[in-house]
């Protein structure tokens, strides 16, 4: 009745002094009464209606999310997706160093074979191909980068057996994107508290709600493969099947499935 019945109801009974707690019979108050009850529930399927289609985001990424969780735990052999991850984390890593369609004066090529061997532990004479070679373009050192991984990649297989390995890489992919699935779901939360202050800019919250959630989706999945591709490349075989990762320790849950 205080929110919704309205001023005229409000003053009526103040008017006539009604003390609280006293039962109210009259027909323009139980019109009032009916008309705020519709009020509430219009109001409630309004919120549900929003809290509905909020959630309608979530429930899609998660769809996505389990369908690849699923996939990695039936598949018998990841080596094409780790592959895939692979190839496409080096890709981009060039990329930040030598543009697409770009010109030789635009690379950074020092500073990209400082990166390879520094953090991913692959030699490349980057500096001296491109300075003795005279046709060399951007897709040409993609190439060679990617080569270059996945020869150091065969042959830290190649020192333990890749059906020892295999194991590894499933725990590895799992823990990876149970971590940051977690972590986006606590972002996309914290992004929905918020982004109703958005329509004092005039824009639809529910749309920049959408628009902000793929965006975050897609550095999930980002996050995801750029982490799988640095521990499975980081990762130094000590001796057998015994495998363990520097500079960081691995947690329970790897260390089991690599050995």
């Amino acid at each position: 009745m205080r929110i919704f019945a309205g001023d005229r109801v409000r003053a009526i009974m103040d008017k006539l002094k009604m003390p609280e707690g006293e039962a109210i019979e009259a027909g323009i108050v139980t019109r009032s009464i009916e008309s705020a009850q519709r009020k509430v529930e219009a109001r409630n399927f309004d919120i549900r209606k929003q809290l509905l289609e909020y959630d309608d985001v979530s429930n899609d990424q998660r769809k996505v999310i389990y369908q690849q969780r699923n996939e990695i735990l039936d598949a018998e052999d990841l080596a094409g997706q780790i592959a895939g991850l692979r190839e496409s984390c080096f890709t981009d890593l060039v990329r930040q160093y030598v543009p697409a369609e770009s010109v030789e004066e635009q690379w950074d090529i020092p500073t990209l074979q400082k990166v390879l061997a520094d953090e991913w532990q692959i030699e490349l004479p980057l500096q001296q191909e491109v300075e003795a070679s005279s046709a060399i373009g951007d897709d040409d050192i993609v190439e060679k980068v990617v080569n270059a991984a996945n020869e150091a990649y065969a042959a830290k297989l190649a020192l333990v057996g890749p059906e020892n390995f295999r194991p590894f890489e499933r725990a590895v992919l799992l823990q990876a994107i149970d971590t940051h699935w977690r972590e986006h779901l606590s972002a996309l939360d914290y992004l929905r508290q918020g982004i109703h202050l958005r329509g004092y800019a005039q824009k639809q919250p529910k749309q920049e709600y959408k628009r902000e959630a793929f965006e975050l989706f897609g550095q999930l999945l980002d996050v995801v493969k750029n982490e799988v591709t640095r521990t499975l490349m980081n990762v130094r075989i000590e001796s057998g099947n015994r495998s363990s990762r520097r500079p960081k320790t691995w947690s329970s849950a790897a260390s089991s499935s690599a050995t």
